[in-house]
Formats: structure tokens, C-alpha cells, sequence
């Protein structure tokens, strides 16, 4: 048998704890899967008096986990700190520089350094093995980046933050607020104290960033997103989009166009009928569509400790059961300095429409007005509903309009124009509606 891997854990929060509890308490299974035995030697963390329910006497402390990466007797680095900045980068650089496996669960430091740590990897002949930084425990990376080959992807998108997923969820299921979501799923652990990473979309155009890479062979361009949350969502959104059979999510999606790579994180409607609309509560899904394979949809738990874990673990049994020599497959798909420069598509027309709802004084010429600022920038309208905006007040009303294909520009510019028109008494609301999914 080979010599046992020697693994280093920086960071012992949730996961981090939940991985050294699995390596313990699944060692034979391990050992028999990876024809090596793995053990934890090594370890770092703020307070090493906490209580983590595990037992890590065995393994070196480590306050100062750059030096952990530099001078533990580890094989693998496994780097679960967090943040895109300070320890987490440069441990990892370390780590990495040092010839050492790295395995994180960091989305936030590969969509801002991922290209420059996969060069320093690639040139080192180690791994960077990051499962677990997108869609937690649903193997998308390794889907991608391994069982893959020859298919050229077309198109990337789905449900990559579960926080998100959870609160339009029970927002359509219970027809209550956003603001009354938000503050249960903060209690039952599925949203921070401060969630603004998650419900404006940045969590989501991390993972999304990393995904694009991985499809198209372009450097990450995690700044270059078009990014829009879902704190604007209300009720008498998730009723209309039903009542016109659709249902609302937040999708990441990413596709190739014949000007460049179109990267978009924003509040969709899909159709109820769609796979994609079935995937509720925290649990998250990716759909790659390509030329060989057709649309493949995986589905599956997208955080938590143990979601998280078992991708992590995954990544650690894959360094296990490698052996010197062996090529290992380059960490974005393409060796990283092969990755081409991010060229961003032109804006063009989106084939699902846009759903317009507008809160207007209830007056005379309001109708007509939107519509010749709908005909002044070619929007073609498929429906317009008029309804009473509520009971409070008999003064306004509620328009809802869908439109054919057309620009986000042209939509953004007549709406900017109604605005401008002083018909509306509240902000307006625009939806992409992708048919397709």
C-alpha cells in the first residue's frame, strides 16, 4: 500500500470540522476507495480551545496557517478560511508554491485569483482541486472539467445560491414577504446575519464566473456580470408570473453568442412545466447544454456543512488515489495560460421577452403613453394587464405588460421614459422570461 496522505486543514468552522469528523469516522471506507490511508496531521484555526466535537490532539497546531502551507508535513493544503484576500490567498499561494495539493472551498478567491493560483499549480505539477466552491455538493467541476471531452459547451446556467432558492420559494408557497423569508431563513441557519452576498446576486456570479471558465475557456471575469438581486421580488410578482405560468428564480447563466460570452445573474421567470422550475427550497441545479451531449441537468444539495464536506472529501480521495507521474488534468479545463482574454458579448435581443409591472396613477392617457414609449423604442407587447393595485388605495393602478424579443436596452430605455413621464407611484419592475428552460 501507498504511503498515507498527509493532510493539513486550515479553517474549522462548520465544514471544516465536519471534514476531519468524516475522514476519521470513514478511514476504512478511505482507505479501501483510495488504496492509501488519508490522516489529518496537521491543523489551523483561530481559538484552538474551541470545542469542534472531534478530537484533533494528534494533529500539529498551527496558528498562522501560511506557515501551516509552508512548513507542515502535509501533502495536501485544504484551505476552508474564506474570504478572496489575507490568509486564505496567501496560504494557498503558499501551499501551492510549496508543491503542495490544494483543496478549497473558496469561491470568492478563485473568481478574484483562481487563473494566477492555476498557473503557479500547473507549473508545480499539483493539484487545485475546488468542488465544493460551486453548487456545494452537486460534482459540476469534476462533471466539467474531467467527463466532458470533445463536447463544446454552448450555454451554462441554473440555481447557484440556495439562500435565494429557499426564499422564493416559501414566498410563492406561503404568499408571504421577501423581508418575512428573509429573516426565518437567517433563523434556521440558510442566510447570514449581513445576506447581502447572497440576495444581490455576488454569490452567484462567483460560482457563475468559475463556470464560464471552465465552459468556455476564457479567464475569469467575475467583474464583468451583469448582476441583479432579488430584494426587489414582491408578492404581486410571484402571483402574476403564476398566474402566467411561470414560476421566478435567480439563475446564473452563461453562453456563447458570435460576439463573445454573454454572463448574466438576475430574477428570471421559467416555466412551471420546466425541470428547472421544480428544484425548490435550498437545494441548487446546473444545466450545461452542448453540442455532443445535448442539456445535462444536475441537481442537489448546494450548501451546509456535510454538502460541502463530501465535495471537499471528494476532492481530497481524487489526490489520494493519484500517483507521481500522472498528468493531472489542468485546473480550468485548458492549461491556465491557454485561457483566452474574456471578450463580452454585444447586447442583443433576449428570444423569452420581458415582463414589465408598472404602478401608475389611475388617470386619464397613462395607458397610451406607455404604449407610444413601447412603440418609440420597437417593443412589440405579447399581452398588457390592467388590475387594481391594491385595497389601500383606489388612486392607482397595476400594469402588467409582456413583451416579444427584444434588447434589456430597449426595455430599460422606455421604462426610464414612463418614469420620466411621472405615471408611476412606485418603482417599476422588469423580469427576463426564458422560455427555454
Amino acid at each position: 500500500m501507498a504511503e498515507a496522505l498527509r493532510v493539513g486543514i486550515a479553517g474549522l468552522g462548520t465544514v471544516g470540522a465536519s471534514v476531519a469528523r468524516v475522514l476519521r469516522d470513514k478511514a476504512d471506507v478511505l482507505t479501501r476507495q483510495c488504496g492509501r490511508d488519508i490522516v489529518v496531521t496537521a491543523v489551523s484555526a483561530r481559538d484552538p480551545k474551541r470545542d469542534r466535537g472531534i478530537d484533533l490532539s494528534a494533529a500539529k497546531w498551527f496558528d498562522d496557517p501560511v506557515k501551516m502551507a509552508e512548513k507542515a508535513d502535509i501533502d495536501v493544503f485544504v484551505e476552508l478560511i474564506g474570504g478572496d484576500e489575507g490568509p486564505a490567498r496567501l496560504s494557498v499561494k503558499a501551499a501551492l508554491e510549496a508543491g503542495r495539493h490544494v483543496v478549497t472551498a473558496n469561491k470568492a478567491l478563485l473568481a478574484k485569483h483562481g487563473v494566477q493560483l492555476a498557473e503557479i499549480a500547473e507549473k508545480k505539477g499539483v493539484l487545485l482541486n475546488y468542488e465544493a466552491a460551486v453548487a456545494g455538493g452537486i460534482p459540476v467541476i469534476k462533471t466539467m472539467r474531467e467527463a466532458m471531452a470533445g463536447n463544446a459547451v454552448t450555454r451554462v446556467f441554473g440555481i447557484l445560491n440556495g439562500t435565494c432558492n429557499y426564499v422564493l420559494t416559501r414566498m410563492e408557497a406561503e404568499g408571504i414577504s421577501f423581508d418575512a423569508c428573509l429573516k426565518d431563513a437567517q433563523r434556521l441557519g440558510y442566510a447570514e446575519a449581513d445576506p447581502t452576498f447572497d440576495i444581490e446576486g455576488h454569490d452567484t456570479a462567483h460560482k457563475l464566473s468559475i463556470l464560464t471558465s471552465l465552459a468556455f475557456g476564457t479567464k475569469i471575469a467575475a467583474n464583468d456580470i451583469y448582476m441583479e438581486g432579488i430584494s426587489n421580488i414582491t408578492q404581486a410578482d410571484i402571483r402574476a408570473a403564476g398566474d402566467l405560468g411561470y414560476r421566478i428564480k435567480l439563475l446564473g447563466v452563461a453562453q456563447r453568442t458570435d460576439s463573445g460570452i454573454e454572463q448574466r445573474v438576475h430574477p428570471t421567470m421559467v416555466p412551471t412545466a420546466s425541470v428547472i422550475a421544480q428544484v425548490h427550497g435550498v437545494i441548487n441545479a446546473v444545466a450545461i447544454e452542448t453540442d455532443i451531449l445535448g442539456e445535462l441537468l444536475l441537481s442537489g444539495p448546494g450548501a451546509g456543512g456535510n454538502a460541502t464536506a463530501s465535495a471537499v472529501i471528494g476532492d481530497i480521495a481524487d489526490i489520494a488515489k493519484s500517483r507521481p507521474g500522472f498528468q493531472h488534468a489542468p485546473v480550468f479545463g485548458w492549461p491556465a495560460k491557454e485561457l483566452k482574454p474574456y471578450k463580452r458579448a454585444r447586447m442583443r435581443s433576449h428570444a423569452g421577452g420581458y415582463f414589465i409591472r408598472l404602478t401608475v396613477h389611475d388617470r386619464t392617457g397613462v395607458f397610451a403613453a406607455i404604449a407610444k414609449r413601447m412603440a418609440d423604442n420597437d417593443i412589440s407587447l405579447e399581452s398588457i394587464v390592467q388590475q387594481a393595485a391594491g385595497a389601500e388605495t383606489q388612486a392607482q393602478k397595476t400594469v402588467i405588460l409582456v413583451t416579444h424579443e427584444t434588447t434589456e436596452a430597449a426595455v430599460r430605455k422606455a421604462v426610464e421614459g414612463i418614469t420620466k413621464d411621472g405615471h408611476l407611484t412606485d418603482k417599476p419592475q422588469v423580469i427576463r422570461i426564458e422560455r427555454a428552460e
